[in-house]
């Protein structure tokens, strides 16, 4: 009840602001300055309790993580419009040429030659995905709907290339750059040291989705090969009990050369964290099993793991996977799609 009240205190504060703009109320009182739109210095006095002063600099520390939040999704939501002003120019001209709709025009170019997914497509979909389908789930029942997806995911790959074609040959240049953030590329590496494109990862073994990410930042590098440089470090969430030690047990894998073989198979057995099963994982590695009992049990890994979460919560990490391309942020499980987006734009300019 006292955290609403004080939630909803908030909200007739910041609307009282925006109406009434320097309200003073016994001793609080809240700045002009805060109802002001426009860049601010952070010594900005926002609001004087007493002789006290709050500036906008502790205001942005203890909200830092909302704040990026906030301007991550500012920045997709104008890249995405971006995106559509250019395609609909482009597909309007195209039409225009050959004296058709939009519409029609689009059929004929993408939905009309799109070929349905073998039987055999099919059953191999069932069987790669049938834990993330409904319960009870048969290949009978589920069939149209795999065809369905199986095919909307070929026209939307056949359309992505076919506007990307288009943007080459109307020599389309996108102005609006992503904001960056400067992260130390410092942790278990892989790729050349002298690649063009740096990609750090913070990541959690007991996220599912970082699980997830997994294959697709393995499709990158492969796609990729000697051109990028991945480097992995720890951010184990806390309501993730098994994560902590198996994020020092990776980092003592790591003294034995076999960090990447062993956050492989954290990954493809999240269910098997626990102290006995990371030296399980380290003999099935070959590693010397001494040695590494030894490194997990002495906890001398976890300031590592504090020092890479704390260098991601200065960067804005709150949740796992975050990845920073050359200081471009991608929060989540992405597509392959939006690695490459970003990686053959820092291709080119670099």
């Amino acid at each position: 009840m006292t955290r609403a009240l004080i939630a909803l205190s908030a909200a007739a504060v910041a609307l009282g602001c925006a109406c009434t703009n320097n309200q003073k109320t016994g001793a609080v009182s809240v700045s002009n300055a805060a109802c002001v739109g426009g860049d601010l210095s952070p010594d900005t006095v926002v609001a004087t309790i007493g002789d006290k002063k709050i500036t906008l600099k502790e205001v942005d520390e203890g909200a830092s993580d909302a704040l990026a939040e906030i301007e991550k999704k500012k920045f997709e939501a104008r890249r995405q419009k971006i995106e559509q002003l250019i395609i609909d120019s482009l597909v309007k001209a195209e039409a225009a040429k050959k004296g058709m709709k939009e519409e029609e025009w689009f059929k004929t170019q993408v939905e009309k030659d799109v070929p349905q997914p073998t039987d055999a497509e099919v059953q191999a979909f069932f069987e790669q995905n049938k834990a993330q389908m409904p319960p009870g789930s048969s290949l009978e029942t589920i069939k149209p709907q795999i065809v369905a997806f199986m095919t909307q995911n070929q026209t939307r790959e056949k359309a992505r290339k076919l506007f990307e074609d288009l943007k080459k040959a109307a020599n389309v240049q996108i102005l609006f750059k992503e904001p960056r953030k400067q992260v130390e590329a410092k942790g278990p590496a892989r790729g050349p040291d002298n690649a063009k494109v740096t990609i750090v990862e913070f990541s959690d073994f007991q996220c599912p989705f970082c699980s997830r990410a997994h294959d697709t930042v393995e499709e990158v590098m492969q796609a990729y090969a000697g051109k990028v440089k991945l480097v992995f470090r720890q951010f184990p969430l806390e309501f993730h009990q098994d994560a902590p030690k198996a994020a020092e047990g990776a980092l003592c894998a790591n003294e034995q050369g076999k960090f990447w073989e062993f956050h492989t198979v954290l990954f493809k057995n999240q269910s098997k964290l626990k102290e006995e099963d990371l030296k399980e994982h380290a003999k099935g590695l070959g590693l010397d099993g001494a040695k590494f009992a030894e490194c997990l049990s002495s906890g001398k890994m976890a300031a590592v793991v504090k020092e890479d979460m704390a260098a991601g919560k200065k960067v804005g990490v709150s949740g796992t996977p975050a990845f920073f391309i050359n200081g471009v942020m991608l929060s989540g499980a992405q597509p392959l799609e939006e690695f490459k987006r970003v990686i053959d734009a820092e291709l080119a300019t670099n």
